[in-house]
């Protein structure tokens, strides 16, 4: 029951993860190559992909441990197992560090845009950050699962 439940909600929280990082970074491309002054509509949108992704995490290091694809999978059948298996793979190892590494990117970019003075190194900040944790992201996404 709660297995689904997470799997549900960390699913679905998914796309709007997807969507709203995809946002922040066009909004700071745009930003950095348009050269336009940095808003508070700007640090809301940045700020935003930084909350919604720090609820998935949260979510998803619960069903980690919770979830038969998971941890439970890697003690069940030892690393070697896993590691053979790409599908198992994915899931208990892949996935969980490349998401983190993503997350650890945003709340870098993050924290580093704020400290800048001015408008083109917020922006130039937070596009290669948020970029590197996009490509990230897509790049371990269950694609399978999800169409």
């Amino acid at each position: 029951m709660v297995y689904n439940t997470l799997q549900f909600i960390h699913s679905y929280w998914a796309y709007l993860v997807v969507v709203v990082v995809v946002l922040a970074t066009i909004n700071a491309l745009h930003g950095h190559f348009t050269k336009k002054e940095y808003s508070y509509k700007d640090f809301r949108l940045s700020l935003f992909a930084l909350i919604v992704t720090h609820i998935q995490l949260l979510i998803g290091l619960i069903l980690y441990f919770v979830s038969p694809l998971g941890f439970q999978s890697i003690k069940n059948n030892g690393m070697a197992v896993v590691m053979k298996d790409s599908l198992l793979r994915l899931y208990a190892v892949e996935h969980i560090t490349v998401m983190i590494l993503a997350i650890v990117f945003i709340t870098v970019g993050y924290s580093k845009h704020k400290k800048k003075l001015t408008s083109q190194p917020k922006f130039k900040t937070l596009a290669i950050f948020y970029t590197i944790a996009l490509v990230l992201l897509l790049s371990r996404i269950p694609w399978a699962q999800w169409f």
